[in-house]
């Protein structure tokens, strides 16, 4: 049965956990990683609190990355109040209800929608969930995006955990509606449909435009097989000042900004298979493979697409992501930073990048 667990504490309960990562990268457009064979260190140190008393509870995410990635940052944090085993509220920075929860892929890279704002997101408001063992629902309202600096002409600072719009566009009063129904016995299935509309103010024109996302997705288990796919949808219309494009919205987060195009459909797809295995230091191994493509709704725009084939190994506490990742007109896979999600290039060529990823969870 989906409920929500431990809703009336009689006494003060506090959870501490997080994790420390470390990540090789090599990516064949990278001259340097060629001749040296990549490049291995830090990735992440993360702490996170679980705290709750009589249904009133608290939970909260910071993350530390290296400072060329944006540094230090909440990924998460909100309070809130179980009114009983069904029913939550939440109020703070708390996760955007859009999409496969809590995200359709199974590798470090996510896909494509992360990197959109439109997977594993995070705005300051206040949001509504309920559930039972087959529904569940969820209503929110969002203030803004997560707000660094108040100032009254201030761009958001990309160093953010989760993609929201950038430059001198801001996302203001989102509205976002989530419904899930879950059935089966030995074939679990779940079937979804999402929606959000919310403001883009400009700080030039200081005029309102809007921003809309609806998708639909389905997941099904059966045995040790999982198999994830979801359909995106959004437009933003934002209203730039004359000399600025409208077909394109900067988009900012680990420290740095990029361009995507205003109008876009995706299409994610993610199976997966898990060995148990219980020998030696090895409990499981989980193969998978992950596709996503950005059809782009702009003519003369050129579509992103990436896959990502690799395995996740458990070994008690420890996980290990080893993938093989592959990007056309990708940011994060490629050489074409600021414009491969927005104008993208004509070239065919694919972009490769091996990347293993070593955490302890704690």
């Amino acid at each position: 049965m989906f409920c929500f667990s431990g809703f009336s504490q009689d006494k003060p309960q506090v959870k501490l956990g997080g994790a420390l990562r470390f990540n090789y990268n090599y990516s064949d457009w990278k001259e340097g990683h060629k001749k040296r064979g990549g490049d291995f260190g830090f990735d992440l140190f993360r702490l996170n609190v679980d705290a709750a008393y009589k249904g009133v509870f608290l939970n909260g995410e910071y993350r530390f990355y290296p400072s060329s990635s944006g540094g230090g940052m909440l990924k998460t944090g909100y309070v809130g109040y179980r009114f009983d085993e069904h029913q939550q509220i939440q109020l703070g920075l708390t996760g955007v209800p859009f999409g496969i929860k809590p995200y359709t892929s199974n590798s470090y890279f996510f896909n494509i929608n992360y990197y959109l704002g439109l997977e594993d997101d995070a705005d300051m408001g206040v949001k509504y969930l309920y559930q039972n063992t087959h529904w569940s629902a969820t209503l929110a309202f969002f203030k803004n995006a997560d707000e660094l600096d108040f100032g009254s002409d201030s761009e958001i600072s990309p160093n953010r955990y989760g993609y929201d719009v950038a430059g001198r566009n801001k996302e203001v009063n989102q509205a976002n509606a989530q419904v899930v129904y879950r059935w089966g016995g030995l074939w679990k299935s779940q079937i979804g449909a999402s929606g959000e509309f919310g403001g883009l103010y400009n700080l030039d024109t200081e005029k309102m435009g809007t921003h809309a996302a609806w998708g639909v997705h389905y997941v099904l288990d059966y045995g040790h097989w999982n198999l994830k796919a979801q359909y995106t949808g959004y437009r933003m219309k934002p209203r730039n000042a004359a000399e600025e494009s409208r077909e394109v919205v900067a988009m900012g987060a680990y420290g740095s900004t990029y361009l995507v195009a205003a109008k876009a459909d995706t299409y994610s797809a993610a199976l997966a298979y898990t060995f148990p295995v219980n020998k030696g230091f090895l409990d499981t191994v989980t193969l998978y493979n992950d596709f996503s493509m950005m059809h782009k709704r702009i003519s003369g725009f050129k579509d992103s697409y990436q896959n990502i084939t690799g395995c996740l190994l458990g070994m008690g506490p420890v996980y290990t992501y080893v993938d093989c990742a592959l990007g056309k007109n990708q940011a994060w896979l490629g050489g074409d930073w600021n414009t491969a999600f927005a104008q993208g290039t004509d070239s065919k060529q694919w972009h490769t990048r091996l990347n293993v990823n070593i955490g302890y969870y704690f």
